[in-house]
């Protein structure tokens, strides 16, 4: 997704710029000039837009993190058990 609001503004400020509507950067650097003002307009853009699938992904990976500590939790029990058992 954050690369079709990339494209999406690099295709509006290529056209832009080629309108005469902003301005054409120094010299040769025209293309350069575009894609990095692309770049500037797409990062706020994509944080705001992007919001909702940002906060489900970190729920997900937060839950995942939650699963592999209890998961590491239960196996040390188990070995401390284990390792009990052994010295009893």
């Amino acid at each position: 997704m954050r690369l079709g609001i990339f494209v999406g503004c690099l295709v509006l400020v290529a056209v832009l710029v080629n309108v005469g509507w902003m301005p054409a950067g120094l010299g040769d650097a025209n293309p350069v000039w575009v894609v990095l003002l692309a770049l500037v307009i797409s990062a706020p853009l994509s944080f705001v837009l992007l919001r909702k699938q940002r906060d489900e992904m970190s729920a997900q990976i937060s839950g995942r993190v939650a699963g592999a500590k209890e998961k590491l939790a239960a196996n040390r029990s188990q070995e401390d058990a284990a390792d009990d058992a052994a010295r009893a």
